[in-house]
């Protein structure tokens, strides 16, 4: 009744955890970027398929997912240090047996993890569209990318997690670091702010148009860095997660003081000056 499509790129550590908590489905894809550890092999012997694929961009590396020859009409898609609930296991079947033909896509809660505590308050975004019907989704954006739907939306109750620093912070970083130079270039292309409408931010009526809006605008406000460490500590409450939200909160505003100073550098070096 419903795929499941993981992507992975060196995943051993966490993708035998991720093919336990999809032990109930009977068709499990992994599209590869051309992993230099033992994730492939893994995924052949816990029987998946596996598709390898030379990455470009989130969004095209996630739309040649999408692309994959699927036995069901519904898939749903992990990255390897993600995990369903048991209660989202059972909830998904049902939901997309009595799914109207106009539904194509469920909203699922995601909570992410640090030091083995729930960042309730601290996360960000919490909600992700990853259940998602055959042929009606398409992903947009070069990093942090999201995805347009076909159809109607609708909500799932239960989560599924994240173990955002399963491989320690060093690796975070790393990769938020690479992601800073990506957003780097789409703010200094304009791309970035492009659609940055207060209206659509607040009164559209599409989650993803809102989510869309909101972010254009905040990447033209001043002093970013700052706001968004406050924004998080105090207004979504990352204290109410203790030593945990307060990391967290640190290391996003750390990754958004990156994207500010990689966009000036870009900006120098377009105009000639020195670095």
């Amino acid at each position: 009744m419903i795929s499941v499509l993981i992507l992975t790129r060196d995943e051993e550590q966490d993708l035998p955890g991720c093919l336990d908590s999809v032990a109930w489905c009977d068709d499990i894809h992994i599209l590869d970027s051309e992993s230099t550890d033992g994730t492939v092999e893994i995924a052949r012997q816990r029987g998946a398929t596996v598709t390898t694929r030379r990455f470009d961009t989130y969004a095209a590396q996630r739309n040649a997912g999408m692309q994959l020859p699927f036995r069901h009409d519904w898939v749903l898609v992990l990255d390897a240090d993600e995990r369903p609930t048991p209660e989202l296991s059972a909830e998904m079947p049902p939901a997309v047996a009595t799914a109207p033909a106009s539904v194509c896509g469920f909203r699922i809660r995601r909570r992410d993890f640090l030091w083995g505590t729930w960042l309730k308050h601290a996360q960000l975004t919490p909600y992700y569209v990853r259940l998602l019907r055959v042929g009606h989704a398409h992903y947009t954006r070069d990093v942090n990318e999201v995805v347009e739907i076909d159809g109607e939306i609708l909500e799932l109750h239960s989560p599924f997690d994240h173990l955002a620093f399963s491989k320690g912070i060093t690796h975070w970083m790393a990769k938020h670091n690479s992601y800073s130079s990506k957003e780097a270039e789409l703010l200094a292309s304009g791309k970035a702010t492009r659609g940055a409408s207060l209206s659509q931010a607040i009164f559209a009526s599409n989650f993803h148009e809102r989510r869309v809006a909101q972010k254009a605008i905040f990447y033209e406000l001043p002093a970013r860095p700052v706001i968004k460490w406050f924004y998080m500590m105090f207004v979504r409450g990352a204290l109410l997660d203790g030593s945990a939200g307060v990391m967290y909160a640190t290391l996003h505003s750390f990754y958004e003081f990156l994207i500010e100073v990689k966009h000036k550098e870009l900006i120098r070096r377009r105009e000639g000056k020195p670095l």
